[in-house]
C-alpha cells in the first residue's frame, strides 16, 4: 500500500438476497493498489442519480425499510415484491457496489506516464462503484477538472453533462432540429437549456409546477409549459409549430405525456401540411423515454398518424455509438463549462452512513424534480 492510505475504506453494498429482501450496508474493504495504466481516486462527492437507483435499490419499497447495524455501520432492509423479485434472478445473494460516477483527488499511480501524470489532479470518473472513499480506474477514464474547480463541481461531470450532450447529438443525427423535454426543471434540464440557448437550437420544456416554470425561465428558456395547466394541450401545440420541434426526450416513462407530445406534434405538422392524407402528416415524430419517474404503463392514444416512433435512450448505449474523436470532443466541452453550462446544484449533502439513515433514503427515492443529494465519502 502507497505510504500515508489507509489499508481499509468504506463502501456501500447493495444485495438482494433469495429470502426476498434488499440490504443496503456499508463493508470495510482493502484500500485497492492501481495496476499499471490505472490511478487511485480519494472519492470526495459522488451524486445520487435516478440512474444510481435502479441498482442501490432494486424497486424495494423503501417506505417499509428498517434500520439496524450501529451509526457507523448502518444495514438498511427493506422489502421485494415477488414480481420484482422474478426480474432480479441475476443478481440474488451477489453484493454489488452501487455508485455511477464521482469526482475526488488523485493519490496514488500505476507505472505508465499516462497514469503518473494524474498524481495529484483533480478527477472526475465514472464507471460505477463510486459510493466508496477510494476507487481505481483506468487513466484514460479520468477527466481533469479545470483549475479552480472543486470535488463538488466536478462529482455531477459524466452522467446528465454527456446526456444532454447526447440528446442534441442524437437530435441532429435524426435529422431534427428542436427538441422536447420533460421534467425539464431538473439538473439535466437545467444544463439542456443553457446548451440549447448557445447552441441556437428551439427547445420545448414541460415541468409540472409554477416555481420550475419561473426557474427556467430565469435561465432564458423561451418556451416553458406547466402539464398541469387547462390549457397545456393547446400551448404544446402552439410551441411546437413555432419551433418545429419533432424529437421529444420524456423522463416521466409512464401515463400518457408521451402520447400527448405526439399528438401535439402531428397537429403542428398537419397544420404546414399542403394536402391531406388520411395516414396523417409524413413528418417523422419520435418520443424517446430514457427515465421512468412515472412508473405506471406508457399509455398511446394513436391519433398522431403512422409517421411516428416510441423507443428508450440510454447513455451507455449512445456512447457506444459515438467515436472516440466525438467522445473526446464531448467531454472537452463538459471540462470547458463544467461550472457555468454544466453546473450542478445540491439541496442536500451526506456521508456514505448518512445515505443510509431513513430520512435521506425516503428523500431521494422520490425523485423530485430539483432536489439532489451529493454523498461525501471523507465526511
Amino acid at each position: 500500500m502507497t505510504e500515508g492510505l489507509p489499508e481499509h475504506a468504506l463502501e456501500v453494498r447493495s444485495l438482494v438476497t433469495s429470502r426476498g429482501t434488499l440490504e443496503i450496508s456499508l463493508h470495510d474493504v482493502p484500500v485497492p493498489s492501481p495496476a499499471a495504466n490505472e490511478v487511485l481516486v480519494r472519492v470526495e462527492a459522488s451524486p445520487i442519480n435516478p440512474s444510481d437507483l435502479g441498482l442501490l435499490i432494486a424497486g424495494a419499497d423503501m417506505s417499509t425499510a428498517s434500520v439496524a447495524g450501529t451509526p457507523e455501520h448502518p444495514v438498511v432492509t427493506a422489502p421485494l415484491s415477488d414480481g420484482a423479485l422474478r426480474g432480479l434472478s441475476a443478481r440474488l445473494d451477489t453484493s454489488l457496489t452501487v455508485g455511477n460516477e464521482a469526482a475526488g483527488t488523485v493519490v496514488a499511480a500505476g507505472s505508465s506516464p499516462a497514469a503518473q501524470a494524474l498524481i495529484g489532479k483533480l478527477v472526475g470518473i465514472a464507471g460505477g462503484g463510486m459510493y466508496t472513499q477510494y476507487r481505481t480506474i483506468d487513466a484514460s477514464a479520468c477527466l481533469v477538472l479545470p483549475d479552480g474547480a472543486t470535488a463538488k463541481e466536478g462529482a455531477s461531470s459524466f452522467v446528465n453533462p454527456l446526456t444532454a450532450l447526447g440528446m442534441l447529438e442524437t437530435m441532429r443525427r435524426e435529422g431534427h432540429s428542436a427538441l422536447v423535454h420533460t421534467a425539464a426543471a431538473s439538473n439535466l434540464g437545467q444544463m439542456l437549456v443553457k446548451l440549447c440557448i448557445a447552441d441556437g437550437v428551439p427547445l420545448v420544456n414541460i415541468v409540472r409546477k409554477p416555481e420550475q416554470e419561473e426557474l427556467l425561465r430565469s435561465l432564458g428558456a423561451e418556451h416553458v409549459y406547466n402539464s398541469t395547466s387547462p390549457s397545456f394541450s393547446t400551448d404544446l401545440v402552439d410551441a411546437l409549430t413555432a419551433t418545429s420541434a419533432t424529437i421529444a426526450f420524456d423522463a416521466t416513462g409512464g401515463g400518457t405525456l408521451a402520447s400527448q407530445i405526439l399528438t401535439a406534434m402531428e397537429k403542428a405538422a398537419s397544420a404546414r401540411a399542403t394536402e391531406y392524407s388520411r395516414y396523417g402528416s409524413a413528418v417523422h415524430k419520435q418520443v424517446y423515454i430514457y427515465g421512468g419517474l412515472d412508473t405506471s404503463p406508457t399509455t398511446l392514444t394513436r391519433n398522431f398518424g403512422m409517421a411516428w416512433g416510441v423507443g428508450g435512450w440510454l447513455l451507455t448505449q449512445f456512447l457506444q455509438r459515438t467515436d472516440a474523436e466525438g467522445l473526446s470532443r464531448l467531454r472537452a466541452r463538459v471540462a470547458a463549462d463544467l461550472t457555468t453550462t454544466f453546473a450542478s446544484t445540491y439541496t442536500q449533502e451526506v456521508s456514505l452512513a448518512g445515505m443510509l439513515q431513513p430520512d435521506a433514503f425516503r428523500a431521494y427515492v422520490k425523485q423530485a424534480t430539483g432536489e439532489k443529494f451529493l454523498v461525501t465519502p471523507q465526511g
